[in-house]
């Protein structure tokens, strides 16, 4: 079987645990890729301007699932953004911000937007996966197009807070985890998978030749969609459930150990 487009999730997938990947091995598979006629996407929960530090050779050519699948580009051209109303805006800062355990990030394409009043380690942490990040005083008159939340929580807390989030927003967004100890508020039906498909069909690429991988809940839909499902060895069972196969650990380089097998045609791909 064919394949015609790889989509890699970052944290805890791609990069290993210290952020980073084999670039020159990277670099060296992409070319392949690119005789091959294979489209190469990153889709993340992370921002755009994060992303495309990652692959500064090549983020001019390649494409991007950004915030979960609010904001899709690919070659540099804008190809979709999701636009949570301002009436939805205001009702889930007001339901999040009477919840002490949360600290939050609103996901704009222009910048994200957290809270002065947060203190300087949170700050620090938001900043590595935000390069455009602005503290205000409140969620107030942000003119922006926003797409998702990026919900700071303590591990033990997120399945009690996770099932208070989908009781109490009903069909406005959906909780999901990212693997990095923390919860994103997407737009129901704005997920990785809906990114993807938005490019297959621009490509005439069809799910059996996709290729993807991941380790989180915001990877489920992306997994289940794809023909060529990997989840990582790092990964939680009711993820490894979901993907057809196991690629080995995001420490030990698991992504490009399959992208050599896609390649060259080695089973599974054979």
């Amino acid at each position: 079987m064919s394949v015609k487009l790889i989509a890699v999730d970052m944290d805890g997938t791609f990069l290993s645990d210290a952020k980073t990947y084999n670039r020159a091995r990277f670099l060296a598979q992409y070319a392949r890729m690119k005789a091959q006629g294979i489209r190469f996407v990153v889709a993340s929960g992370n921002q755009y301007y994060q992303l495309i530090s990652f692959f500064p050779e090549i983020a001019h050519e390649i494409s991007f699932v950004a915030e979960n699948g609010g904001w899709v580009v690919s070659a540099g051209e804008d190809v979709f953004n999701g636009e949570l109303s301002k009436e939805d805006f205001d009702t889930v800062t007001t339901l999040l911000g009477d919840v002490a355990e949360i600290e939050i990030i609103a996901c704009g394409k222009g910048s994200a937007y957290t809270l002065k009043q947060y203190h300087d380690g949170f700050h620090a942490m938001a900043a590595k996966y935000y390069h455009r990040l602005e503290k205000v005083d409140n969620f107030d008159n942000l003119n922006d197009i926003f797409f998702k939340f990026g919900l700071n929580v303590s591990d033990d807390e997120i399945p009690r807070i996770q099932a208070m989030l989908h009781e109490k927003l009903g069909d406005i967004m959906v909780p999901v985890t990212t693997g990095h100890g923390s919860i994103d508020l997407i737009i129901p039906g704005v997920h990785k998978a809906n990114g993807l498909k938005i490019l297959q069909k621009r490509w005439g690429i069809e799910d059996h030749e996709v290729v993807a991988f991941g380790d989180s809940g915001n990877d489920v839909e992306m997994l289940r969609q794809s023909g060529f499902s990997f989840a990582m060895a790092n990964a939680r069972p009711h993820i490894k459930a979901v993907a057809r196969f196991e690629a080995p650990h995001n420490n030990d380089e698991g992504v490009l150990d399959v992208i050599e097998k896609a390649l060259n045609g080695e089973a599974p791909f054979n």
